[in-house]
């Protein structure tokens, strides 16, 4: 029978070899793969060690040694190649997050008012320039204050719940609701501030209309007081006239046609000429004398006249816009067009 015999040929040919294909490894998956390969479990070496038993007594230690030599060389040199590897690795890294800190920052793009707040800040500011002062109201209003305050009676169509949307408010159920305009807010500033007063209220309203090129069930309006001694409709008509030149330019034309508003007496609307036709803007008139009877002024006293406008309307108005629903819509392309 012949002595068992290992072949260590495969072993060194692998420590000859190994130094060109660790160094040749450009990645520290490559070199994974080839860690495997050459000092695995199915490696020439592992199966070399696996077959030290094989062999005779005396034959082990010098074959062992050898094994062990080409083992620890390769191990050295992979480890240092997969130093050498991560060290560049990290670099890349480090490069492509680079920041120049010379460099201007990176601003992000500017936001903007929607375009109904912005047209809705000039009028307030308009208003404000001649003295008039701001007020906001709640949304959920009473009945009291959105009808029967401004003499608005029980049988206005207004109040039906096919105009007007109401809230379910424990035994006042009947009582509460979204306010249909801001002028609610006329009686509870007049109930607190004696006069004389000159006040807008702009804010949100809602009715039960349905949404198309011209009518929302959520808008936008602002609302005008003015009360004192000897306030006429002259007042008015100045006032009104003031702010279309302020608002559309300094050659606008305005006409005033009769019109009938429970809570003023005479009412009227107010137009203005733009894009070639007459375009009714807003409501007004002189406050009925009832209104003030509702809040405790004289009205034998003082005079004052009240008007009411959509800003949503003024908006479309000054961008041209001929449906609201491109102004309500969340369609930054449109939106982005008003900064």
């Amino acid at each position: 029978m012949s002595e068992p015999h290992l072949d260590l040929s495969e072993v060194i040919a692998v420590g000859q070899s190994a130094g060109e294909e660790i160094a040749a490894a450009g990645t520290l998956e490559e070199l994974t793969a080839l860690r495997e390969r050459l000092i695995g479990r199915d490696s020439a070496i592992a199966r070399a060690r696996r077959g030290l038993g094989d062999l005779p007594a005396d034959q082990r230690p010098a074959a062992g040694k050898t094994i062990s030599a080409v083992a620890d060389a390769v191990t050295v040199q992979l480890e240092e190649r997969r130093t050498e590897l991560a060290a560049q690795a990290e670099l890349a890294t480090l490069r492509r997050d680079a920041t120049d800190v010379s460099l201007p920052g990176r601003r992000p793009e500017r936001g903007s008012f929607h375009a109904i707040n912005q047209v809705m800040d000039e009028m307030i500011d308009i208003f404000v320039s001649i003295g008039y002062a701001v007020a906001d109201g709640p949304e959920a209003e009473t009945e009291f204050y959105n009808f029967t305050a401004l003499n608005m009676p029980p049988t206005h169509p207004a109040r039906l719940e096919t105009d007007t949307l109401y809230l379910e408010y424990g035994d006042r159920a009947e009582e509460i609701l979204l306010r249909t305009h801001t002028s609610p807010m006329q009686a509870r500033y007049m109930e607190e501030h004696d006069p004389p007063v000159h006040v807008v209220v702009p804010g949100r309203v809602f009715r039960r209309d349905p949404l198309d090129a011209t009518h929302s069930p959520v808008f936008h309006q602002m609302e005008g007081l003015a009360v004192a001694e000897g306030v006429t409709f002259a007042d008015l008509k100045g006032t009104l006239f003031y702010f279309a030149k302020e608002f559309f330019g300094p050659a606008t034309k305005v006409k005033f046609l009769p019109d009938y508003f429970p809570f003023t007496e005479p009412s009227a609307q107010m137009l203005v000429w733009t894009n070639d036709r007459w375009l009714e803007l807003l409501g007004c008139g002189m406050v009925n004398p009832a209104v003030f009877e509702h809040v405790g002024y004289d009205p034998d006293i003082v005079t004052g006249f009240a008007f009411g406008m959509g800003a949503d309307r003024m908006a479309m108005v000054r961008h041209g816009v001929d449906n609201l629903r491109l102004l309500l819509e969340p369609d930054v392309r449109v939106l982005r067009q008003f900064r």
